[in-house]
């Protein structure tokens, strides 16, 4: 088993967990130079919410979008988003990646924004 076959099994385990749940989830996706977060409905059926590294607001005065403060500047923005949407509370979906690094810094960022996971 290599690490992305892993790391995917990781993601369904929690991912069915978070359907009984039925609230909207924040979803990370974490490349080797790029961050996306997406806040989804219940159902996963609509995208409320949107941030990555590759936008333009979030570019600038940033070196580069792969480390944890690009990652805590996209966790601000998608927590803004979320809120104008009127999303309040969240279940984090981490994808599978372990809670470290980027994928933290992303997840305290939009907690100091509002969301609640």
């Amino acid at each position: 088993m290599n690490k992305n076959t892993a790391r995917l099994r990781r993601a369904k385990s929690t991912r069915a967990h978070i359907r009984e749940l039925g609230v909207p989830r924040l979803s990370v996706l974490r490349t080797g130079q790029h961050l996306y977060a997406q806040v989804f409905t219940a159902d996963g059926s609509k995208v409320l919410a949107s941030a990555s590294t590759l936008q333009t607001d979030v570019k600038e005065g940033l070196k580069n979008g792969k480390n944890a403060d690009a990652a805590a500047k996209v966790g601000r923005l998608v927590a803004e988003r979320a809120k104008a949407a009127g999303i309040e509370k969240v279940a984090f979906d981490r994808s599978g990646y372990r809670y470290h690094g980027r994928i933290k810094a992303l997840a305290e960022a939009a907690r100091e924004g509002g969301l609640q996971f």
